[in-house]
């Protein structure tokens, strides 16, 4: 990370939360991908607020970065490299070409058959890498704030995010002021 803040208006409590988000953006390999990151902690309104940019996350991941395709006449196999994606590709592959023309025999192996194949098949888009980070991002964020901090918001797009936690309901222009500040004081802007 570029820039990391965490304010607290106590001592221990910021020392605490530092250590915790170092923790947990570890455990779910964030510490690459965010570039800046304030958290801004105040238990007597009580809110929790954390704001920042993330790098670019590349690319989509395609069917090619799943495993390798061969073509039949009017089939094709997978073979699969990478799991990580597999659950979704194989929610797209029965969207496009229906449960009858799918098959998975086992783990790495997916048979699609009886049905034209499209000649861009292997370039087709199985997941976004940045709604992929977003999404990480937020359930890291969410095992962050603290215990109770159940009324929550969040907002991400054009690599910035923000997240804001507590045990009531704040005024929207309360939020606002409040991320839009914290944004300030890492040099950005709420958009």
């Amino acid at each position: 990370m570029d820039r990391y803040e965490v304010e607290c208006f106590e001592e221990a409590g910021r020392d605490i939360y530092k250590q915790i988000t170092s923790t947990v953006l570890q455990d779910h390999n964030l510490t690459s991908v965010v570039s800046k990151l304030r958290i801004f902690i105040d238990p007597r309104i009580p809110i929790f607020v954390a704001v920042g940019t993330i790098r670019d996350a590349g690319g989509s991941i395609q069917v090619s970065d799943v495993g390798s395709v061969q073509r039949q006449a009017d089939s094709a196999t997978i073979s699969v490299r990478d799991e990580t994606h597999l659950a979704k590709l194989l929610v797209k592959l029965n969207t496009i070409f229906g449960y009858d023309h799918v098959d998975q025999p086992d783990r790495f192996t997916i048979i699609i058959s009886d049905t034209e194949i499209p000649a861009d098949f292997e370039g087709m888009e199985v997941a976004n890498r940045a709604d992929t980070v977003f999404r990480d991002l937020i359930y890291a964020l969410t095992v962050i704030a603290p215990e109770g901090f159940k009324v929550r918001r969040e907002s991400y797009g054009k690599r910035r995010f923000f997240y804001v936690a507590s045990e009531n309901t704040l005024p929207e222009h309360v939020i606002e002021g409040i991320v839009s500040e914290q944004f300030g004081l890492i040099g950005e802007e709420l958009q």
